[in-house]
């Protein structure tokens, strides 16, 4: 790719949103093959204006331009596929993060399920 400034953010892109930034290049262990799976998502965003600099009841006759760009990634893992004596696996890896937080929502529901029972009954 050209190497002018303008194209950094494309090459930059191209190399972060890349399974490797969460696990790595697949490997070999113990006479299986790891394969890493992983969700990668990128988002990015530029711009450009001109415009005078101050208005008219400041003084200001000068004019001026700018812009500006900026590139987030979010990766996560997935799981990992094993090959081993030519049988595949697949192994999801464990969110404990989410986890918790179903427990936590489901704990909520329990709790205003609860609530609305006995005072269903107190009525």
């Amino acid at each position: 790719m050209d190497e002018t400034p303008a194209n950094r953010p494309v090459e930059t892109a191209g190399d972060a949103l890349h399974v490797r930034r969460v696990f790595g290049e697949a490997y070999e262990s113990g006479g299986s093959l790891v394969i890493p799976v992983a969700k990668v998502v990128g988002a990015s965003g530029m711009g450009y204006g001109t415009g005078a600099l101050g208005g008219t009841e400041q003084g200001g006759t000068g004019e001026g331009s700018g812009g500006g760009g900026g590139f987030a990634v979010h990766a996560r893992p997935v799981g990992v596929y094993t090959v081993r004596d030519g049988v595949v696996r697949w192994h999801p890896a464990l969110d404990l993060n989410r986890v918790i937080l179903g427990g936590q929502v489901v704990g909520a529901i329990a709790v205003l399920a609860l609530a609305r029972a006995l005072r269903a009954r107190r009525r």
